[in-house]
C-alpha cells in the first residue's frame, strides 16, 4: 500500500491462469486490494499467443542499417505488403488485450475516458510478452477507430514490487543532473542518432561517448558520474541467455544485462534506451520479465524508457526530442516526468506523422 501511495497511482497485477484469471489493483489511500475478475481472458489462447508472438524476428520498423532511406537520415514506411499479415494479427491482438483485460481494469477502477491518472502494470505468465500498454480498437492500417487505453491513462510498467520500491527509495538532496549520452558507435550504419543526439543538445548540456569512444569501458566509467544516461544505438535480445542481451557499443562490444546488473547506481535516476529490443522478454519463457530496460532498474535508475521490439531510426530522434523537452521543462530536471513525455511523444508522433501503432507501440516506460 504504501508504495501505491508513494507513487500516487494505483498498481495494478495481472494474473492469467488456466482456472480463473483477475487483476489485483493497490490504490493509494486504500487500505484493501482492488481484485477485479478477468472472466473472459482465456489462459491458454493467450499462452499460445504469446509464444508465437515472441518468436517472430521482426517488427515493422527498423532501427537497422540495411536501409538506403535510413542512410539518409529519413523516416522509414512500413513495407505493408510485407508486414500486412503481422500488423493483422497485431490489431487482434490489441483488441483482445483491450476487451478481455484493459477495460474490466477501467471498469473496476472507475477510470473515464481522458482521466489519464498514471498507472503501473505488473503483468505476469504469457501476458508478461504483450503491449498491454497499446491495447485499442484500431483498424487495419494501424490508427484508432475506437477507445485506446493512451486516452484514459499514463502508463508505466514494473517487474517486481521490490524494484519499484527500490525505484521509491529517498532521493539525495544534493544530487546534481548531467547527462551522459552514448550515441552512433563506430561501424553501426544509423544516421538517426546523430539527429537525435543533436535534439537532445538542444535542451541541455551532455556528456557524450561517441564513435570509437563509446567503449564498454569508458560507458561504464561515465555511467557512474551521471544522472542521467541515454543510448542511441544498437540493442540485441538473447531469447536463450537473456542476460547476454546487450546494447552495442564501439567495435560492436557487448554491455550485457548481466553486467548492468551488476552495477551499483545509487545516483542514477533516469535511463534511455533508444534501442532495439531493451525491453523485450523471451519467447520460450514470456512470463520472464528480464531485459535490460529492468536491469537498469536494478543497478540503480528509478525510471527507464526502453524498447519491446524494433525501433525506426528515422523517428526516434523525434521521440527523444519531445522526451527531454517535457522532462527538462522551464530549466528544471525532472526524471518523474518520464512517462508523461513518452506518453505526450507518442500523441504527438501520431498526430503529427499520421503514424500507425507498429510505429511507436514498442515504446514504453518502467519505473517510477
Amino acid at each position: 500500500m504504501s508504495i501505491a501511495k508513494a507513487l500516487g497511482g494505483p498498481i495494478v497485477y495481472l494474473s492469467p491462469n488456466r482456472y480463473s484469471s483477475h487483476a489485483l489493483a493497490v490504490l493509494p489511500g486504500l487500505d484493501h486490494i482492488v481484485h477485479i475478475p478477468l472472466p473472459n481472458l482465456n489462459y491458454r489462447e493467450l499462452r499460445n499467443l504469446s509464444v508465437e508472438f515472441m518468436k517472430s524476428p521482426k517488427s515493422f520498423l527498423v532501427r537497422e542499417d540495411d536501409s538506403s532511406a535510413e542512410r539518409k537520415g529519413h523516416a522509414v514506411k512500413p513495407n505493408l505488403g510485407h508486414s500486412a499479415k503481422r500488423r493483422f494479427a497485431a490489431m487482434l491482438l490489441l483488441e483482445q488485450l483491450w476487451s478481455t483485460v484493459v477495460k474490466p481494469v477501467l471498469d473496476g477502477l472507475g477510470i473515464k475516458v481522458f482521466d489519464k491518472p498514471r498507472i503501473w502494470w505488473s503483468p505476469s505468465g504469457p501476458l508478461s510478452s504483450f503491449p498491454i500498454h497499446a491495447a485499442g480498437i484500431y483498424t487495419d492500417d494501424g490508427h484508432a477507430r475506437g477507445p485506446v487505453l493512451s486516452d484514459y491513462v499514463v502508463s508505466s510498467y514494473f517487474s517486481s514490487a521490490s524494484a519499484l520500491a527500490f525505484a521509491t527509495r529517498p532521493e539525495n538532496p544534493s544530487q546534481k543532473f548531467s547527462l551522459l549520452t552514448i550515441a552512433n558507435p563506430t561501424g553501426a550504419g544509423l544516421p538517426g542518432t546523430e539527429s537525435e543526439l543533436e535534439k537532445i543538445k538542444k535542451h541541455t548540456k551532455t556528456r557524450e561517448l561517441t564513435c570509437g569512444g563509446a567503449t564498454v569501458e569508458a560507458v561504464k566509467n561515465e555511467m557512474e558520474h551521471a544522472s542521467w544516461v541515454h543510448f542511441a544505438c544498437h540493442g540485441i535480445a538473447k531469447p536463450d541467455e537473456p542476460m547476454e542481451s546487450a546494447l552495442i557499443l564501439a567495435n560492436h562490444a557487448h554491455l550485457t544485462l548481466r553486467e548492468i546488473s551488476d552495477m551499483s547506481l545509487p545516483q542514477a535516476e533516469f535511463a534511455f534506451l533508444s534501442a532495439c529490443y531493451t525491453a523485450r522478454g523471451v519467447a520460450e519463457a514470456p512470463d520472464q520479465a528480464a531485459h535490460l530496460s529492468t536491469g537498469m532498474l536494478v543497478c540503480g535508475y528509478r525510471s527507464v524508457i526502453g524498447t519491446m521490439w524494433q525501433i525506426s531510426d528515422g523517428y526516434a530522434p523525434f521521440v527523444a526530442d519531445h522526451v527531454y523537452a517535457k522532462m527538462l521543462e522551464g530549466g528544471q530536471s525532472d526524471y518523474r516526468r518520464a512517462a508523461c513525455a513518452l506518453h505526450d511523444a507518442v500523441q504527438a508522433l501520431r498526430k503529427e506523422h499520421k503514424v500507425g501503432f507498429e510505429t511507436w507501440l514498442p515504446f514504453i516506460h518502467v519505473g517510477v
